[in-house]
């Protein structure tokens, strides 16, 4: 199978201007990811509407295509980045896979079981979980989804789901396995091509969830789980703590 990664990347953040250029160890952020991807992926490609972004990612020699700046989600602006690129590259692709430009650690193991899900004929579009193993973890921001006994995702929600009925919160996690979102997707084009024409729906509005809209219109998402925790840079005190793994590391 022929698989594509791009990785959104917007300058504008209300949280972090700039993010995807910020220096870690001695690379932008962007350029982290964009390497992990490639140890997973033959073809990666950055979709941004900032030239700063283009320049950075033309100067470590990756391949980086200008969108729109009119898109209101990623999805939108991975269709067109994945329109111009086939068209400039001349391949087709099997499967396309939307990867977060702000997390540096990512392991490009998460993208192969990514994938793997397709091996399932009839999915059309996967992403991954992973299960929340300390209690602390439940009173954490994040995004939970319930899954089904198929692992199709049944619900994404920013609030702890599902509850646990006569139980005391500190004990949830002896009576339910909780899961947390890992913001990475994977989609066959068709299906690329149908979620970012749909309209937005009252849940997706309601959470500010796109993944919603697609449960919504009755589609399914296929989850597989993984173990690889990964860290979302969205405040300076997240930079730091990356910035203190990848120092160890080295």
């Amino acid at each position: 199978m022929n698989i594509l990664g791009i990785i959104p990347a917007r300058y504008g953040s209300t949280r972090l201007e700039g993010k995807p250029l910020l220096d870690v160890c001695g690379k932008p952020m962007i350029q982290r990811v964009y390497e992990q991807a490639k140890k997973a992926l033959n073809h990666v490609v950055v979709a941004t509407d900032d030239e700063r972004i283009v320049k950075a990612v033309q100067k470590f020699g990756g391949n980086v295509v200008l969108t729109s700046s009119d898109h209101n989600t990623g999805t939108n602006r991975c269709l067109e980045a994945y329109r111009v690129f086939t068209k400039q590259k001349k391949i087709k692709f099997d499967i396309i896979v939307n990867i977060q430009g702000d997390e540096p650690l990512l392991s490009p193991r998460q993208i192969s079981l990514l994938t793997s899900c397709f091996k399932d004929k009839n999915a059309k579009m996967a992403t991954l979980v992973t299960p929340v193993k300390k209690t602390e973890s439940l009173k954490n921001i994040g995004v939970f989804v319930v899954i089904d006994k198929l692992k199709n995702a049944l619900y994404f929600s920013r609030s702890i789901i599902p509850f646990v009925r006569d139980t005391k919160k500190d004990e949830w996690q002896k009576k339910h396995t909780f899961y947390k979102h890992i913001g990475m997707y994977a989609f066959k084009p068709r299906a690329l091509v149908s979620f970012a024409s749909l309209q937005q729906t009252p849940l997706e509005v309601a959470e500010s969830l796109e993944q919603n809209r697609w449960l919504e219109n009755g589609k399914k998402i296929k989850v597989e789980i993984t173990d690889i925790e990964t860290i979302g840079v969205d405040t300076l005190e997240d930079l730091e703590r990356v910035r203190g793994i990848i120092g160890n590391k080295k």
